[in-house]
């Protein structure tokens, strides 16, 4: 691989790694510490923060899904998934899904005071669940298109997959109080996969290489 374009890509790498370590700090944060201090009602759209303390952490929680996003845009343009129909897709469909995050966690500010059954809470959270299904389902396809196409041969070659199999995770967890464990784990499997991107230097923008690796798959 070039060096302008391993470069590029551990810097993407990075900022997918700064991304999901908060994203799984703050997942053990509020899972071990916040929730079980919290005085604030289940059914209350900012449990288990206050109204007011849910404003500067959507905004921080948005701010983190751009630095995700940028990392997996690094990782769409670098061809590591091979050129395959289902590796374009599925790199789309999770770039999709993060940006849905995005708007998600910006679109919790005006309901932060209403109950999870209201109108507006309702339509959010419906939000966020698409846009975990297009992130499960882009790294599903991502993750099983990358294990064919075989430029990763080692560990690496797994985290994509990984990923997707722990968005799946939190679609079962979305509506728990376990969400928060899921949302911590599933920033560790994207820390792995930021450091899968961050060490890889095989040629896998080598043409031939890529063209081989889809034939035989």
């Amino acid at each position: 691989m070039a060096t302008s374009k391993i470069d590029s890509l551990r810097a993407a790498a990075l900022s997918l790694i700064v991304g999901a370590a908060a994203t799984a700090a703050g997942g053990i944060v509020v899972q071990a510490i916040v929730q079980p201090a919290t005085h604030v009602a289940h059914d209350r759209w900012s449990y288990p923060w206050s109204s007011s303390a849910l404003i500067p952490l959507s905004l921080l929680w948005a701010s983190l899904h751009v630095f995700v996003f940028y990392g997996l845009l690094g990782l769409a343009r670098s061809g590591l998934a091979g050129t395959s129909r289902s590796a374009r897709l599925g790199t789309a469909l999770a770039l999709a899904g993060t940006a849905l995050l995005f708007v998600g966690e910006l679109a919790s500010i005006p309901i932060r005071n209403e109950h999870t059954d209201d109108t507006g809470a309702t339509i959010v959270g419906a939000l966020f669940a698409v846009a975990i299904v297009l992130t499960a389902v882009g790294f599903l396809s991502a993750g099983i298109s990358t294990l064919r196409t075989w430029l990763w041969r080692d560990w690496r070659r797994f985290t994509p997959l990984s990923v997707g199999i722990t968005a799946c995770a939190l679609l079962g967890l979305n509506s728990t109080h376990a969400l928060a464990a899921g949302v911590a784990l599933y920033g560790l499997c994207l820390i792995a996969l930021g450091i899968a991107m961050y060490t890889e230097t095989s040629p896998a923008a080598d043409t031939s290489m890529l063209a081989a690796s889809e034939r035989i798959a």
